[in-house]
Order: structure tokens, then sequence, then C-alpha cells
């Protein structure tokens, strides 16, 4: 999605997962744990979710695993493992590109991924349709929700 605002603020915002609850149709709040008070990698979190916004609702514990603010070129990336200590089961993230011909927009991607565990391949098997469809749209709102924000 393009969304019209520097790198650089959409930076400031997919970092901050403290905002996460005003965009998600999942995951209502956040906050940093264990000293963590900004993006970094290795930096903790945990996530309050509500899952497929109706329940159940739980704390996910995350660590960022990229965390690389624009540059000079404009490109970014902020992405974050969800999972106990070193057994992570999905990783989310954001990649930025500035776009258009100041650099003034940036072209924002959400993706999502699973961890190669077998139990999560069985999960996928069965529900994956199900669940990859929630979770597109839910990248989707996600998404328009940051562009409305940042564009006003």
């Amino acid at each position: 999605m393009t969304i019209a605002a520097a790198p650089e603020k959409v930076w400031d915002l997919v970092s901050d997962v403290t905002r996460i609850g005003e965009f998600s149709p999942e995951t209502f709040e956040a906050r940093w744990t264990r000293g963590a008070t900004g993006p970094a990698v290795g930096a903790t979190f945990k996530g309050h979710v509500k899952r497929n916004g109706v329940g159940p609702t739980y704390w996910s514990p995350c660590t960022v695993t990229k965390c690389v603010a624009p540059g000079a070129d404009g490109t970014g990336v902020f992405e974050f493992s969800v999972g106990l200590d070193g057994s992570a089961w999905t990783n989310w993230g954001y990649r930025l590109a500035p776009e258009g011909p100041d650099g003034a927009a940036t072209r924002v991607t959400e993706y999502f991924r699973l961890e190669p565990k077998w139990f999560l391949r069985g999960y996928w098997l069965v529900l994956g349709a199900l669940r990859g469809r929630t979770n597109e749209r839910g990248m989707r709102t996600t998404l328009e929700r940051m562009k409305e924000v940042l564009e006003a």
C-alpha cells in the first residue's frame, strides 16, 4: 500500500508497538517488556490479542528480529517473531520503500510467515486457507488505518 508520508514518519508508526491497538483488528494493545523502551533487535514486547477479533483473548510474547530505520535510500524494515524465547511460531513485519519522484510517499508491505515446525504445518493444512484470509484482511485493515492517521 502506498501512503502519502515520508518513510521516516511511517517508520515511527510501524515500529511503535504501543500504538498497534489503534490499527490492528486483532491485537488491541502491546507493551515493551524486559526493560525495552523502543524498537531494537532483541527488544521484547507482548501483544494482547483477541483472536479473529472475537476471542479467545491472550498475551503473545514477541521479539524484534529486524530493525532497520529508513536510511539515505529511504528503505526500512521492522520485523518481530511471536512465541516464547527461542521458539517462535510466526513472524510479522513491515517493509518500507520510498515512492514518487521526491520520495515523499512510502510503499508499505506488511507480511506474515510461519516458522517451519511440523505442528504449524499441520495446523496450516487444516485451517490455513481460513486463517490466511483472516491474516490478509487484518493486514489490509491495519495498513488502511495507518494510512488514515499518516495522511491526516
